[in-house]
């Protein structure tokens, strides 16, 4: 059969590059003193400048010492973070901390750490435990408000056998820190922000493991630590610490995470680091969508629905991958603008969103958490 010679529509295809915005969830910054190398490389020369590092070699070489060393730590984590950044300091004085945290403040990083640093300094015999200065720096860093998609968490350790988390009060108690209880001479803030960078957000961080070597804790203490006793009276977890554990149940030796607790278990706060983390990544990615949306859509039935539309190609994806349970998405001025006979009370309210150009919108994520505890009852007869 001949072909029509005329051609009634004319398509011509172009592709357009497009790379939409993506926020890590496995980069880390640490901070922390170096000694010197003998011929330090020039971009590290400089105090309290972020120097990206991707391999376990070079950060021994270009930072010796603690911060070096935490580095390497981070680094070595299977699965691991997927940058870590290195920001010398000048000193351990406050003015240097400030310096280092307003460098950090401009990083894609979604995890902090101070390289050796405990959560309480060494106290004289009998002397109260008193909070290291730099971890309550560390904790009104990652608490304080930032730019979209900047969101962190600071990771903490206890000293070593310290099983007493009573120490985390005032400032410290937050949902954005994640403490930890060990027994081992290596820097744990670091593998565990290694550990916890190399899993995506909404992945459980019970029992996941942790590269570093670590004495086991009585059961006495784990109750001590997990606030199953004593002045606690928030239930398991109200203390928020972790601690590490060789589970005998696990095949192998090893060392895991015993909990993912954040640092505020109270009413109201999320308990658990996957929940911050992925409300972080949700938050992220609707924000991303949307933006394209502003200055475009209208305050109508049309423009509504179709923000609407934008949300659920973030939300519906999650779901069906099962990060997300369910979702539900409202607005108010859609319904009304939906109504055949709106009142006059109902036009004001749709006149005032179209005067102020805002539309308020309701989004409900149900977030099926992993289970943490299983209860078996056996019953012989």
């Amino acid at each position: 059969m001949p072909t029509d010679p005329v051609r009634y529509v004319r398509v011509k295809t172009e592709g357009v590059p497009f790379a939409p915005a993506t926020r890590a969830y496995g980069n880390i910054a640490i901070l922390g003193l170096v000694d010197p190398p003998a011929t330090p490389p020039d971009d590290f020369v400089q105090p309290n400048v972020p120097t990206l590092i991707v391999d376990t070699g070079v950060a021994r070489t270009i930072a010796t010492g603690p911060l070096g060393d935490a580095v390497a730590t981070a680094l070595v984590q299977e699965p691991g973070p997927s940058e870590v950044w290195a920001v010398r300091l000048t000193d351990a004085s406050p003015e240097s901390l400030d310096a280092a945290f307003a460098q950090v403040a401009t990083l894609d990083v979604q995890l902090v750490a101070l390289a050796n640093t405990s959560l309480v300094n060494t106290a004289a015999a009998g002397a109260p435990a008193v909070p290291t200065p730099a971890i309550v720096k560390l904790a009104e860093h990652v608490s304080a408000p930032t730019g979209d998609g900047l969101e962190r968490m600071g990771i903490a350790m206890l000293r070593k056998g310290d099983a007493d988390p009573a120490v985390v009060s005032g400032s410290l108690v937050t949902e954005r820190m994640v403490y930890m209880a060990h027994k081992s001479d290596e820097d744990v803030a670091a593998a565990v922000a290694g550990t916890i960078a190399g899993y995506e957000p909404h992945v459980s961080l019970l029992l996941k493991k942790v590269k570093v070597s670590s004495g086991a804790f009585s059961v006495a203490d784990v109750l001590k630590i997990n606030g199953s006793e004593g002045k606690n009276s928030g239930g398991p977890g109200g203390f928020g610490v972790n601690w590490l554990v060789d589970p005998p149940l696990i095949p192998g030796a090893g060392v895991y995470l015993g909990e993912g607790y954040t640092g505020d278990s109270g009413p109201g706060a999320k308990k658990y680091i996957d929940m911050v983390r992925t409300v972080d990544d949700i938050t992220f990615r609707l924000k991303a969508q949307l933006i394209a949306s502003i200055g475009n859509l209208r305050i109508s039935r049309s423009g509504l629905r179709g923000l609407v539309a934008e949300m659920e190609t973030v939300l519906e994806p999650l779901r069906r991958a099962e990060v997300i349970d369910s979702y539900e998405i409202v607005v108010p001025i859609l319904v009304l603008l939906d109504k055949p006979q709106p009142s006059p009370v109902e036009e004001g309210l749709i006149l005032k969103a179209r005067t102020e150009r805002a539309a308020d919108v309701m989004v409900k994520v149900v977030y099926a958490g992993a289970i943490h505890r299983i209860n078996i009852t056996l019953n012989f007869e």
